[in-house]
């Protein structure tokens, strides 16, 4: 155990040290006496033809990860929609998971094998059907009724928010985005700098 901590700590140390190294914010692009095109992070010294900056903004990382409690659950009480293209009644009950942010199963009921493991937890074989972990079953789309048994297994109630964190930057780093639910994203237009690379 002390051993793979060991490793994950020098792993980490290299990403941090070789975004370290490329945390530059200006690159310069040019051609040289000898007709070569170079890009560099130092400014040329001397003569030299075509020569354009570009601005480099910080890089970010960003994860989309369901939340500690939103996991705990799954792992606990796994969930499961039998469902089939039946319209606005499956879309909404497929909605009402994914705005809650929570990881489910789909078993698609207008196949046979699908049809089987509905009858196998329902027996009257309509969908939508709900079931949560191994003893909570709803049967057709109630949202009071599924947000309840949502709720009881500890799902929560809005999706974990994404941290976006800068990388590679040191004190020039931009300060990050606030943070988004999962399944949106934050995006900036990047700093424009000369038109290069050609």
């Amino acid at each position: 155990m002390a051993t793979l901590t060991y490793r994950i700590t020098l792993g980490i140390a290299a990403v941090t040290i070789a975004g370290a190294a490329f945390a530059q914010t200006q690159v310069y692009r040019y051609t040289d006496t000898d007709g070569r095109v170079v890009y560099s992070d130092r400014a040329p010294s001397g003569n030299v033809k075509n020569l354009q900056t570009k601005q480099l903004g910080a890089n970010y990382i960003s994860t989309s990860e369901p939340g500690y409690a939103s996991a705990h659950a799954a792992e606990r009480y796994p969930v499961t929609l039998y469902t089939y293209s039946c319209g606005d009644v499956c879309q909404n009950a497929e909605a009402l998971l994914n705005k809650r942010g929570v990881p489910f199963a789909i078993v698609n009921v207008s196949e046979q094998e699908g049809q089987t493991r509905l009858k196998a937890v329902a027996s009257e074989g309509v969908a939508p059907v709900l079931t949560v972990g191994d003893k909570l079953v709803a049967k057709g789309y109630d949202e009071a009724r599924w947000q309840a048994m949502l709720d009881e297994a500890g799902y929560p109630k809005t999706p974990a928010l994404r941290r976006i964190v800068p990388v590679g930057r040191g004190s020039d780093a931009a300060p990050p985005p606030t943070m988004v639910p999962d399944g949106t994203r934050a995006s900036s237009a990047p700093p424009r700098g000369g038109d290069y690379p050609k």
